[in-house]
């Protein structure tokens, strides 16, 4: 695009931004390659958007990897998968109690949401009805409220958690429709969004995102975007493709700050209601990490990842702090 072109982008962008309406796929793949002229009119735009939905107090979440390994699933970017070799623990679900005990220690930091993760295709009856027990004993009650990702459950089994308390229910695309069948075999995009579908009719609020960095294109990332604004989710979690060793995936390169800083822009820009987090890969901005927030994400994950030490959790509050969040 020529530099008026990109003037005519701006332009566009801050008028749907000040209106509150999301911009078109066509616009927002030129977001994704705007020319660093242009950056802070683009990260500017995107802020504007986020300001018609929410203040500026940050939506924080934290994760407890509640059963680790042995997923008989093929998705390229999982250590968690049988498909690699990533030398990483496998266990069964935690007791209840240590799951507890780890969203009470949580509630120190000022989170909203404390999520559940298991590994594998879905979580047995046994292992759901151990969950509900659970949630229905231990109510948020000023600690944060309890999220959970836990595959592709049944609908019913969603309504079970949901009558316990559970608030929220994550459950990635992971990537665009069209890419899907690159990054896993063993499953459908279809599948992801019929759990989403059956999460939305139990009456939980949805949290759903994907990686980026999966080697998939400008226009996937837009697509995976749109995809999202349809299922029109409560929250999406971006994430950055974290190369490990042992995984299809691990020779890929990082994605780079200003790319990452643009494709957060354009989420924003593309679902103007949604809560925009940044979680795994976060550390790929270094330095930059901080402007997330310019650039129209709400919300960020602290604490440690599934299988990777995450970002220290006081540098994260010395960082908002100092933004005055």
């Amino acid at each position: 695009m020529s530099s008026f072109s990109y003037r005519t982008l701006v332009t566009e962008a801050k008028r749907r931004a000040s209106a509150g309406r999301a911009i078109s796929p066509e616009m927002a793949l030129q977001v994704l390659t705007t020319p660093r002229d242009y950056l802070w009119d683009i990260l500017s735009a995107a802020n504007m958007m986020k300001r018609n939905y929410f203040d500026d107090r940050p939506l924080l979440c934290s994760i407890i990897n509640a059963k680790s390994g042995a997923c008989p699933e093929d998705c390229a970017f999982c250590s968690q998968s049988r498909h690699h070799s990533t030398g990483i623990p496998s266990y069964p679900l935690k007791p209840a109690a240590e799951i507890v005990r780890a969203r009470d220690a949580s509630a120190r930091f000022p989170i909203q949401h404390f999520g559940v993760v298991t590994s594998g295709p879905r979580l047995s009856r046994h292992d759901v009805s151990a969950l509900v027990e659970m949630i229905g004993s231990h109510p948020p009650k000023g600690h944060p409220a309890w999220c959970a990702s836990l595959g592709a459950l049944h609908e019913d089994e969603l309504q079970e958690l949901r009558q316990a308390g559970l608030k929220r229910f994550h459950h990635n695309l992971e990537t665009a429709p069209s890419h899907f069948h690159k990054i896993c075999t063993t499953h459908s995009f279809d599948d992801r969004v019929r759990t989403i579908r059956n999460a939305r009719r139990a009456g939980l609020e949805i949290c759903s995102g994907g990686i980026l960095g999966m080697g998939e294109s400008l226009e996937q990332r837009v697509e995976l975007a749109c995809a999202l604004q349809e299922l029109e989710v409560d929250s999406i979690p971006i994430n950055f493709l974290i190369p490990l060793p042992g995984t299809r995936l691990q020779n890929l390169s990082p994605i780079r700050p200003l790319e990452a800083l643009l494709a957060i822009a354009m989420f924003r820009l593309t679902n103007p209601k949604a809560e925009i987090r940044v979680c795994a890969g976060r550390v790929h901005l270094r330095d930059l990490q901080s402007l997330i927030f310019a650039a129209g994400a709400n919300g960020m994950m602290i604490g440690d990842l599934l299988t990777v030490a995450g970002r220290n959790t006081a540098e994260d509050l010395q960082m908002l702090r100092d933004l005055e969040l």
